[in-house]
């Protein structure tokens, strides 16, 4: 039987923030606190992850677009948890609804498209371009 990737799929990651996910660690800023390309990344990574087991053989999601806003200072230390929702199934492309937060609040927010693609076929079209 198919999996069926259905919109309303939601996935939860939880981290804690540690010195290599930080603003001065990824060159984004000078300070220790909640690099926003982190943030991006477990952002993007909640999205893949809540699909990634309903795929067909052989393919994954790549990220083609995210619209995020950083909205406040996460310390080291501090648990982040991001939560995303599947909003909208289109063929391949699949749009989320993605949300941050610490133990004070919410963080960040973004909408997110990925696209269902065949690793192999992608890799071996990047080798010929």
């Amino acid at each position: 039987m198919k999996k069926q990737i259905n919109e309303g799929i939601i996935n939860m990651i939880t981290i804690t923030v540690s010195a290599n996910d930080t603003a001065a660690r990824y060159g984004s800023g000078l300070i220790e606190v909640f690099a926003t390309p982190a943030m991006i990344g477990l952002m993007e990574n909640t999205a893949q992850s809540s699909v990634a087991e309903l795929l067909p053989s052989g393919s994954i999601t790549l990220g083609i677009e995210i619209n995020a806003k950083h909205l406040k200072a996460t310390p080291v230390g501090m648990k982040v948890t991001c939560k995303s929702v599947l909003t909208k199934v289109d063929g391949k492309k699949l749009s989320f609804n993605i949300q941050a937060w610490d133990e004070k609040g919410e963080i960040g927010t973004a909408t997110h498209i990925r696209y269902i693609v065949n690793a192999a076929k992608f890799m071996e079209k990047l080798k010929n371009t």
